[in-house]
C-alpha cells in the first residue's frame, strides 16, 4: 500500500517542484526595455532550446524589443522555404512582436551541416553590417555604438554539439571584440548571453534538473544593474505547453519521433540558465 502511495505522489511533487521553480525563477534579475537579438542557427532553434527565454523577455511589461536572426534556412534536406515560414509563425507564438522582427539569412558561407563550422569573421562581418553599420567610422575617442543592447545565443558547446551552434558563439565573440577595436577605456554597448551547455543526463531530466540548475544559479558569480548575471528563465506548465506547441503546430517539417522525445523531456523546453560572457 505504501509503494503504490509513494508513486501516486510522485506526479504531485513534481508539478509542486515545477510551479515552485517558475516562481522562484522570476525574482531574479532580468532584462527590461532593451533591444535584444536571439542568434540562431536554424529555425527550430528557437523553440527547442530558447523557448523559457522568448517566453520571458518578451512579456509585455518588461518593455523588451526582442528580434530573431537565423544565419540559416535549415535547407539540409531541401525545406528551406517551408522551414522559414515555420520559424515565423513559431516565433510570433512565443511572443515576438511580429513577423518583422524575424529573419533568416540565406548564405552559402552558412550552410545547413553537421560537418561545417562557419567562419566567425564571416558572422562577425554579417553582425557589424547589420547591427553596427557606423563601426568603421567612429573614431577612437568616442563610444562605439550599436544598435541592439544584447546578444543571446549558444555557448561554446552548442548544447548539442551541433557545430553550426558553435560558430554562433565564436562569430558573436569576434563581433564584439570587433566592436571594441580601438576603443579601450569604453563600455561595450552590446552584451553578450549565452545558454548553458549541460550533462547529457541533465539535458534529458525536463523540470527534474531544477534543483541543480537553481543551486547553480543561486552559489555561481552574480551580479546586478542593468544587465545582470545569470538570467534564469523557468516556464510555467502553460509555458512548456506553448513551447511544444511551437514545435508541433509550426515546426511540422521538424517532428520526427527523436523530436518529440526532446520536447518531452528535454530540460531546455522548461528551462534556460543564461551567462553574460566576458569578452576580451
Amino acid at each position: 500500500m505504501q509503494y503504490w502511495v509513494t508513486w501516486a505522489s510522485l506526479p504531485i511533487v513534481i508539478f509542486g517542484l515545477w510551479l515552485y521553480t517558475s516562481q522562484f525563477c522570476q525574482s531574479f534579475p532580468t532584462l527590461q526595455g532593451k533591444r535584444i537579438l536571439l542568434l540562431i542557427a536554424h529555425p527550430d532553434d528557437e523553440a527547442m532550446f530558447f523557448a523559457p527565454t522568448l517566453l520571458a523577455l518578451t512579456r509585455p511589461e518588461l518593455g523588451n524589443h526582442v528580434k530573431i536572426l537565423c544565419l540559416s534556412s535549415g535547407d539540409a534536406d531541401g525545406l528551406g522555404d517551408i522551414r522559414k515560414k515555420e520559424l515565423i509563425k513559431s516565433g510570433i507564438q512565443l511572443g515576438i512582436r511580429s513577423s518583422d522582427d524575424i529573419h533568416v539569412i540565406e548564405d552559402s558561407n552558412f550552410p545547413d551541416s553537421m560537418s561545417v563550422t562557419w567562419h566567425p569573421r564571416l558572422i562577425s562581418n554579417l553582425l557589424t553590417l547589420t547591427f553596427a553599420p557606423k563601426m568603421a567610422s567612429i573614431t577612437p575617442k568616442d563610444a562605439p555604438q550599436a544598435n541592439i543592447d544584447a546578444i543571446v545565443t549558444f555557448d561554446a558547446n552548442g548544447i548539442s554539439a551541433h557545430p553550426n551552434h558553435k560558430s554562433l558563439y565564436q562569430g558573436s565573440h569576434a563581433f564584439l571584440k570587433a566592436l571594441m577595436h580601438r576603443h579601450s577605456g569604453w563600455e561595450c554597448p552590446i552584451k553578450l548571453y549565452t545558454l548553458t551547455t549541460t550533462s547529457v543526463i541533465r539535458k534529458y531530466v525536463g523540470v527534474l534538473d531544477a534543483p541543480l540548475t537553481l543551486i547553480g544559479a543561486t552559489l555561481g558569480r552574480k551580479t546586478t544593474g542593468d544587465f545582470p548575471t545569470p538570467l534564469l528563465f523557468a516556464s510555467s506548465p502553460v509555458g512548456y505547453r506553448v513551447a511544444q506547441r511551437a514545435m508541433t503546430t509550426a515546426h511540422k517539417s521538424q517532428m520526427r519521433w527523436f523530436r518529440w522525445g526532446w520536447i518531452t523531456l528535454s530540460r531546455y523546453m522548461v528551462i534556460n540558465d543564461l551567462r553574460k560572457e566576458t569578452v576580451i
